[in-house]
């Protein structure tokens, strides 16, 4: 049997005892089993685990696994967004989202991203996926809508702590009239409906400026309430961090410890621009007009699929 050593919601130790299945080959079954046995789960009385691991890829892996626990649903959901593979659940309708964030995303540099990152690094992105993979490896009952498998590598689609790199801000209005299906601006995107409050905004207080001369840090983060889970996440070798992660992410973020608090704060100061270039036919390929130069545009495929109506899947 696989076990997992967990603390319940007392002192006593609950030792849980999770079901095998034949996914995994045998020596990566054995890894992640070695791994799950260096970290503990407590749960306290409202449900958040505070998670320990004997390295800091240790509780990496126990981290992602308790958020899995909480809501599997929700993390797939968020790599499906930033995979830009939202249509392979959702069907034909999310296809141009998912244009959008590939051409804003690309898997195969993802790929080069992992292979160039630091030893450290790619072992966090490492205990991240396996996490996962344990998970599913040992909760048959839950049935991934597209994503059975976790790779290092997919840990870096996600460009900071939110759910993204703010691509949303590009119309999908405007990417599909310049793919040949002309389509008028949504309601939204002409200001008749307004938009969902968005930016975030945090405070630091002083000890001297408050009553009992500690220091306050306050955050406001326009999202949702269960936008972010809520964890503590210590290792053996220093780390120390309680606060909200965007679910899927490893890094907390908006946190603090005993030394130490951080927050991230969005605003809708000018980060992102999209640009309308004039495209012209040059010989075999397409160009852009750059002052009085034409450019050759640079071009790449991106093959999509969707989901059918009838469940089956479509390139």
């Amino acid at each position: 049997m696989d076990t997992l050593i967990r603390r319940a919601r007392n002192p006593l130790l609950l030792l849980a005892l999770l079901g095998t299945t034949a996914a995994a080959p045998d020596p990566e079954r054995a890894r992640w089993q070695a791994q799950a046995e260096r970290v503990t789960i407590t749960r306290d009385d409202w449900g958040i685990p505070h998670i320990r691991g004997r390295s800091d890829a240790d509780a990496v892996f126990g981290m992602i696994y308790a958020q899995a626990e909480d809501d599997f649903a929700r993390i797939e959901a968020n790599y499906l967004t930033a995979l830009g593979r939202t249509a392979e659940a959702d069907g034909e309708d999310a296809l141009w989202g998912d244009l959008r964030q590939r051409l804003f995303v690309d898997p195969a540099a993802l790929r080069q991203d992992y292979a160039r990152s630091p030893a450290w690094l790619r072992a966090l992105m490492q205990a991240w996926a396996d996490g996962l993979n344990y998970y599913l490896a040992t909760h048959p009952q839950v049935k991934p809508k597209v994503l059975t498998r976790f790779e290092p590598w997919m840990a870096l689609s996600f460009t900071e702590g939110s759910i993204g790199g703010d691509i949303e801000r590009i119309s999908l209005s405007d990417l599909k009239s310049f793919y040949g299906s002309p389509t008028p601006p949504t309601p939204e995107e002409r200001g008749i409906v307004p938009r969902e409050p968005s930016g975030s905004n945090g405070i630091a207080i002083a000890p001297k400026l408050t009553a009992d001369g500690r220091a306050l840090l306050l955050i406001n983060p326009h999202t949702s309430f269960y936008f972010r889970s809520e964890a503590q996440v210590t290792s053996d070798a220093g780390l120390n961090a309680y606060g909200a992660s965007t679910w899927g992410q490893f890094f907390v973020y908006q946190s603090f410890n005993a030394q130490a608090g951080w927050m991230h704060t969005s605003a809708t100061v000018d980060n992102v621009d999209a640009f309308a270039e004039r495209i012209l036919r040059k010989g075999n390929g397409w160009a852009y007009r750059y002052g009085d130069e034409t450019r050759a545009v640079q071009a790449r495929v991106v093959t999509l699929r969707y989901r059918k109506p009838d469940g089956s899947e479509k390139p």
